[in-house]
């Protein structure tokens, strides 16, 4: 499943220059990088103003702000991400470097235990927490069950972390990317050959360790609570769609339809219908000769470029058959769309018609206004 991108974001934490400890240049690109995938069309679409870019922030205050800020407003999905150098307290707890961090002065950093407990507060369902940092591994003894956790009543949450907890993650010499982000980055872009329609999170994680063992580099570590593992980070561009074929002879389709339970939005909503067509593979000329002709082409990219709901469901509930989904989940997407309604403020009658209505009413008031002074001022005079 793919995150309602109106109703997610990320935050996006990386320090790369530093003035007690080594340069990680890399680090920089690694940010812009991720963030033009997680704000793409191909991975969950985030609009800019949901995912936050934090390079080389002064302060664990500063970080810990945008942290909360986002927990307060994803409501589906949100990720966190840091980049840079992982540090061990005197107590063996792992902490994020700052631009300003010391080796063993946790105060200099950010304490891995505060941005988990600021997770926990949030009200997002699911929760992902990437980092690529030394050490990171440490992290994984964090996300198990506590009192936080039960009184928060958090969904579930999926951690990536790119070394153990004795391992140094690494940073090779002369490429964009570090080596965790940019394998990463090569996933989201070239997708997993015979892997799923869609890049869940628990094939991500093995394919991670499959190509970073493989390149003889530091292995990454994963764990996942509750379902996380099946949330997914985008769409595999290596998908065939070649149908499995049944010990019937029969073809099984293996479409994995987007799944309308899990809109929160309207935003969600029509990012949810884009994704249907991609899964259809059809054009928008496509879609309407499969309706019958009941929609043209045009009413397809209409459709699909609308910013407010549909007053009426017909063509929605069309171009949903005409793309291939199942009645029983067509279903599924009209209750989605009574709910939106239903929730949507009530803001119809002061619409473009209106508007123009109160505009000519307050044009023509202020003309009567001019005219009863200019009468009033005879009369007087």
């Amino acid at each position: 499943m793919l995150p309602d991108p109106g109703a997610s974001g990320a935050v996006l934490i990386g320090t790369s220059a530093y003035d007690f400890l080594e340069d990680l240049p890399a680090v920089s690109n690694n940010l812009s990088s991720l963030a033009e995938a997680l704000c793409g069309p191909k991975s969950w679409n985030l609009r800019q103003d949901n995912c936050t870019v934090l390079a080389n922030p002064v302060s664990a205050e500063a970080a810990m702000d945008a942290l909360r800020n986002a927990t307060a407003t994803a409501r589906d999905t949100l990720l966190v991400y840091y980049a840079g150098h992982g540090l061990v307290d005197p107590e063996g707890e792992l902490y994020l470097g700052l631009p300003r961090s010391r080796q063993q002065r946790v105060e200099t950093g950010i304490p891995y235990n505060w941005l988990r407990r600021a997770l926990l507060e949030g009200q997002a369902e699911r929760t992902v927490v990437v980092l690529d940092c030394c050490y990171s591994g440490l992290a994984l003894g964090m996300m198990g069950p506590s009192d936080l956790a039960a009184q928060a009543d958090v969904e579930g949450t999926y951690l990536l972390a790119a070394s153990s907890e004795t391992r140094q993650a690494l940073a090779p010499p002369g490429e964009t990317h570090t080596a965790f982000t940019g394998e990463l980055l090569s996933i989201l872009a070239t997708g997993i050959a015979g892997g799923p329609e869609k890049l869940d999170l628990d094939s991500v994680f093995r394919q991670l360790r499959t190509a970073l063992t493989a390149k003889g580099r530091p292995v990454p570590q994963g764990r996942g609570r509750n379902s996380n593992g099946r949330l997914a980070l985008g769409w595999n561009p290596a998908f065939s769609r070649t149908p499995l074929v049944s010990a019937r002879g029969s073809q099984a389709d293996r479409r994995l339809w987007p799944d309308p339970a899990a809109i929160w939005t309207v935003e969600g909503f029509f990012s949810a219908l884009g994704h249907v067509r991609a899964v259809s593979g059809l054009t928008h000329a496509a879609v309407s000769l499969s309706s019958g002709g009941e929609i043209a082409a045009g009413t397809v990219s209409s459709l699909l470029n609308r910013k407010d709901l549909p007053k009426t469901w017909k063509t929605t509930g069309i171009y949903l058959t005409a793309c291939g989904v199942p009645d029983e989940q067509v279903d599924g997407w009209r209750r989605s769309w009574e709910r939106l309604r239903a929730e949507a403020p009530t803001t119809e009658s002061t619409g473009p018609v209106a508007g123009r209505d109160q505009a000519r009413g307050s044009r023509v008031a202020s003309i009567w206004e001019r005219v009863i002074r200019r009468r009033k001022g005879r009369h007087d005079a």
